[in-house]
């Protein structure tokens, strides 16, 4: 009795001196365990649709998504792939190796479609539904696809760049049952004219969990989107981040996100893997959420921080805490709004997770501190190794010491965080872009032949080792939940007739998530700014959210001695008219045109009275 007694004031000390201690070790068991599972299934070649088979076996008739009035149970999933895959296959311009570009919104089709063409032994390109002209076709090209199939909605914009797609030679097909433009297949017309009989396993025989699951675009940090490559393999240790957190099979989980992004898809296929039910709605609607939720009895919300806000932001109601949901899995929710939403919606557990589509690593806020992303400790670490680095802001590299290696920064300061490339933890790059693979990858960090992923992003881990999220670094900032590539942004305003050049950054703006997209810009000798073309041609060749809120225009432009513009200084002056020499103009959406920036449109902009 004696010695239990020295036992549990044993325990006890160790919970007060290090309060986080179990926790810490329950998160790093739970994912060794993951990656357990993921090399037993690397041996058997066990992938998920092998698994959404064997649940299809086991609970057929149970409900598997939920969309609007209808619901498709598993078996009924399992069928309409069936179909969806022969249509492609009866073409005989689809074969087993073959990528397949899916230009979808948010429907059950889609998931149908990706679980068809795995049947098939493909692999498939998940385009943003936003991007428009030269920018969708540079990520069609760079998936290597040669079949393109596009929602019905989405006809005009494959429209504009169709000859050049059928100049390719490249097979379109649109989800209706009958095409307008000529060149264009029809797809849903055919799904009624084939089996839904299981398709043969030979056809995807060749598939490893090495192999190509799908590729979802990214802006990384320079230049046009870059499809980063998602292996089956790396799929299954994404997918089983819902479980982490807690999710069940007895859940019921919300997805509004988009399926074209990692944390939408994702959700669906970390819910198929534990035999889930998914609510899906086709676009995130703040007035519908919960009302959404309270119809399919919602149990797990998925969110990036816009999505938070927009709910802290609607009309109060009596009924707000009025649902069944308990659990929140997202990233991005400042610390503000999640008081706000646990403080309005009720006591839900938000786990906030941090991750990159291309990276190595992950970390989840498993403790509920408000604001963190996660917690270094040493359990984590020796897993999975990983650092924070000194990073030059205005040089936009890591700072390094008289022996060439990186230095770590101390507790409390802001570094970037890198993260060991292994074969546990690797790195499988861009599709079709060694260059821009290469640029991810740091050399010779902390050892001499040691190689990290340079996640791009900016933490400080504070004295209690919680790590928080401070910024994006080099030529990115995040805008409505959506990666702003500055480079390729400046290189679309330039194409306008009276810019010379442009410097295209984030600027805070209050009570927004991330940055609204701001211009310096300099015009060609002799022009005015023609603000009413620049708006008209950004909106050609830019989706809405990549379209800069501000335009700055200045005399010069300032840059560095290799001739990199410098931003820090713009970031910091902002978009305040009072503060400004410049001439500053702002989007008007409503005019479609750039108007000048006044005191009364500034205030109304930070007040929130003016939608940005």
């Amino acid at each position: 009795m004696f010695l239990w007694l020295i036992f549990a004031a044993a325990l006890l000390g160790l919970f007060f001196r290090y309060p986080y201690f179990f926790q810490d070790v329950q998160y790093v068991l739970n994912k060794l365990k993951v990656r357990h599972r993921v090399l037993t299934y690397i041996k058997t070649n066990y992938t998920i649709l092998d698994r959404f088979v064997d649940v299809v076996q086991t609970q057929p008739h149970k409900p598997f998504i939920r969309f609007k009035d209808e619901t498709f149970s598993y078996r009924d999933a399992d069928e309409l792939s069936n179909r969806a895959a022969r249509v492609l296959l009866h073409t005989g311009r689809v074969k087993e190796g073959d990528t397949v570009a899916l230009l979808v919104w948010n429907q059950p089709m889609f998931l149908w479609l990706w679980l068809g063409l795995v049947k098939l032994g493909c692999s498939a390109a998940f385009l943003n539904c936003n991007i428009r002209s030269r920018s969708l076709l540079h990520c069609f090209s760079c998936s290597g696809a040669k079949t393109l199939v596009a929602a019905e909605e989405l006809q005009d914009a494959v429209e504009e760049v169709l000859p050049s797609l059928l100049e390719q030679q490249v097979t379109v097909f649109i989800l209706a049952d009958r095409c307008k433009a000529a060149g264009v297949e029809s797809f849903k017309d055919k799904m009624s004219q084939v089996s839904s009989e299981p398709l043969p396993k030979d056809l995807r025989s060749h598939l490893t969990l090495q192999s190509p699951a799908v590729y979802v675009y990214t802006s990384g940090t320079t230049g046009l989107p870059k499809a980063a490559v998602i292996t089956h393999s790396k799929l299954w240790a994404m997918s089983f981040l819902q479980s982490i957190a807690g999710v069940t099979a007895k859940d019921v989980v919300y997805i509004s996100l988009p399926l074209y992004h990692t944390a939408g898809f994702v959700g669906f296929t970390a819910a198929l893997q534990m035999g889930v039910t998914v609510a899906l709605r086709s676009k995130f609607s703040a007035s519908q959420f919960w009302d959404d939720c309270r119809k399919y009895n919602v149990t797990v919300i998925l969110y990036i921080g816009e999505i938070m806000r927009y709910l802290c932001n609607t009309p109060k109601k009596l009924n707000d805490r009025n649902h069944k949901v308990r659990l929140a899995m997202g990233n991005g929710i400042r610390p503000d709004v999640w008081r706000d939403f646990l403080s309005r919606f009720g006591n839900i557990q938000i786990r906030e997770f941090y991750g990159a589509t291309e990276g190595n690593l992950a970390l989840m806020n498993y403790s509920g501190k408000i604001g963190a992303i996660g917690r270094d400790t040493f359990f984590h670490k020796r897993f999975y190794p990983y650092a924070v680095i000194k990073y030059d802001v205005d040089k936009g590299e890591a700072l390094r010491d008289s022996s060439g290696f990186c230095i770590e920064v101390a507790k409390g300061g802001p570094g970037l965080l890198v993260s060991e490339i292994s074969a546990r933890a690797p790195f499988s790059g861009y599709a079709r872009d060694l260059q821009q693979t290469e640029k991810k990858r740091l050399h010779d960090v902390l050892k001499k032949g040691d190689l990290y992923f340079n996640t791009g992003d900016l933490v400080v881990i504070d004295e209690d080792d919680f790590i928080y999220f401070q910024d994006r670094v080099g030529d990115t900032f995040r805008w409505k939940g959506e990666n702003v590539s500055t480079n390729e942004v400046a290189d679309v305003i330039t194409l306008a007739d009276c810019v010379k050049e442009a410097n295209v950054y984030g600027v805070e703006v209050p009570d927004q998530e991330g940055r609204a997209g701001m211009a310096a810009v300099i015009l060609r000798d002799g022009q005015m700014f023609d603000s009413a073309d620049v708006f008209k041609h950004l909106e050609n060749f830019l989706p809405a959210y990549a379209r800069p809120r501000f335009m700055r225009i200045q005399s010069s432009l300032d840059v560095t001695s290799t001739f990199k513009h410098l931003k820090t200084k713009l970031v910091e002056e902002g978009f305040d008219p009072d503060k400004i020499k410049d001439p500053v103009y702002f989007l008007d959406e409503k005019e479609k045109n750039y108007v000048p920036l006044t005191a009364d449109i500034f205030n109304a902009v930070t007040s929130g009275k003016i939608k940005v």
